[in-house]
C-alpha cells in the first residue's frame, strides 16, 4: 500500500455521546495534483478531505479486506454523518453492524463539500463546474491512490451520496461487496427535484448582494431563499407539525434554523453543490451494476416521493437489486430518515450477510 505522504492526522474533536463506542474518528487530506474534470477545466492541486474511523485489516495477499465508503448529502460534510449520534451511534459500536473494530470506514468530503476543494477557497464562480461524475471519480482515486484500497466491502451513502452509490455502482461494478442507496432515486434529476434545485440557485444570483459571485459578505436574502428550500426538501409533513405545533414554536424552529445555516453556508458553494446534479442519470447504466444493491427511501421522503414510481421500475434493471420503501411512522423523518439506522438498519444487516463472500 502506497505511504501516506501526504496525509495529515489529526484526532477529530467530535463531541457526541457516541464518541466513547467506537475508534476515535481520524482526519486526513489528501493533495490530488492535477485533476481533470468532466467539463475539461483543471486544478493542478485539488485537496481531498476524508475521515476514517477503525483500522485497516490485510487479507491473505496483503490487500485491505474491510473497507467501507460512506458519502454525505448535499451541503453537508463527512463530519456531519459522523457526529449525528442518531447514525454513527448505531452503526459502529460493538457489536453494531458496521463495528468499526472490524471494518475501516472512510468518509470523503466532497468536490466543493467540508473541507475539500470549493468555490469558496477563493476561485469562486471560476472554480471549475464539477459534476457528480467528478465527485466520484476524487472518491475513487482516494480511496485506491491514496489509501491503498482496491475492492470495498459496502459502498453507502445519503442523499447526495446515495446518487453517489448508483454512480459506484455502475461505473466501478467490480469493485465492492454491496451498495446501499439511502434516499435517492436512479434518474434524471428533473421535474420538482430540479425546479427546487433551480430555485434555490436563482434565489442566490438574483440577489443583487451576490455581485456575480464576488460578493463581500454572504448575500443574506438568497441564502434565506436557499436555506428554505433545504429545509423543505429535508423534512417531512408529519414531523414538522409534530416539532412546531403553535405559530410560536414555528418561527422559534425557523430562526434556529436559519441561523444555523447562516454559519455553515457559502452562497457560492451552494449553487455549485445543487448544480453537480445536472447530468446525473443512472437510469441506462443500471444493467452494469453486479454487486447485491439494496435501495431505500421514505414514503414521506419530500425529494424523493413514492407516487412517481421511479424505484419500481428502475430496480429491475439492477440483476441484484431490491427496493424497500419505509411507511411512514413516528420514527421516519421524511428525507432525513436516510441517517436513522434505527430504522433501516436491520435492511442493512441483511446485505451484509448476503454480500458476505468469506
Amino acid at each position: 500500500m502506497r505511504k501516506y505522504t501526504l496525509l495529515i492526522l489529526l484526532s477529530v474533536a467530535f463531541a457526541t455521546k457516541a464518541q466513547s463506542t467506537y475508534p476515535t474518528p481520524i482526519e486526513g487530506d489528501y493533495k490530488a495534483k492535477d485533476f481533470t474534470f468532466e467539463s475539461g477545466e483543471k486544478l493542478a492541486e485539488m485537496n481531498i478531505h476524508y475521515i476514517t474511523v477503525g483500522q485497516p485489516y490485510k487479507d491473505a495477499a496483503g490487500n485491505i479486506s474491510n473497507g467501507i465508503l460512506i458519502t454525505h448529502g448535499t451541503t453537508g460534510d463527512s463530519k456531519g454523518l459522523v457526529s449525528i449520534q442518531r447514525f454513527s451511534g448505531n452503526l459502529f459500536g460493538a457489536g453494531q453492524v458496521l463495528d468499526a473494530t472490524k471494518y475501516f470506514i472512510v468518509f470523503i468530503d466532497g468536490i466543493g463539500h467540508g473541507k475539500s476543494s470549493k468555490p469558496s477557497d477563493g476561485l469562486h464562480m471560476k472554480f471549475p463546474k464539477y459534476t457528480y461524475n467528478d465527485m466520484v471519480k476524487a472518491q475513487h482515486l482516494l480511496i485506491t491512490e491514496h489509501l491503498g484500497i482496491k475492492h470495498l466491502r459496502l459502498v453507502m451513502g445519503t442523499s447526495m451520496g446515495a446518487m453517489h452509490t448508483w454512480v459506484w455502482g455502475y461505473t466501478y461494478p467490480d469493485f465492492m461487496d454491496a451498495l446501499m442507496p439511502l434516499a435517492s432515486n436512479p434518474v434524471e434529476i428533473a421535474g420538482r427535484n430540479r425546479m427546487t434545485r433551480k430555485l434555490a440557485i436563482d434565489l442566490i444570483e438574483n440577489d443583487p448582494a451576490w455581485m456575480g459571485g464576488e460578493y463581500k459578505t454572504q448575500p443574506k436574502e438568497g441564502l434565506i431563499g436557499a436555506a428554505a428550500v433545504l429545509m423543505f426538501m429535508g423534512s417531512s409533513p408529519l414531523q414538522m407539525q409534530k416539532a412546531a405545533p403553535t405559530r410560536e414554536q414555528e418561527d422559534a424552529i425557523v430562526e434556529r434554523t436559519w441561523k444555523r445555516y447562516q454559519t455553515t453556508l457559502d452562497a457560492n458553494d451552494v449553487i455549485y453543490a445543487f448544480d453537480a446534479s445536472r447530468n446525473y442519470n443512472p437510469s441506462p447504466y443500471l444493467t452494469k451494476i453486479k454487486a447485491p444493491l439494496f435501495a431505500i427511501n421514505s414514503a414521506d421522503d419530500e425529494v424523493n416521493p413514492p407516487e412517481l414510481g421511479f424505484m419500481e421500475r428502475e430496480i429491475k434493471k439492477v440483476a441484484k437489486g431490491r427496493y424497500i420503501l419505509l411507511p411512514i411512522t413516528d420514527q421516519t423523518s421524511g428525507h432525513g430518515t436516510h441517517s436513522n439506522p434505527t430504522v433501516w438498519g436491520e435492511y442493512l444487516k441483511e446485505l451484509m450477510k448476503i454480500s458476505d463472500k468469506q
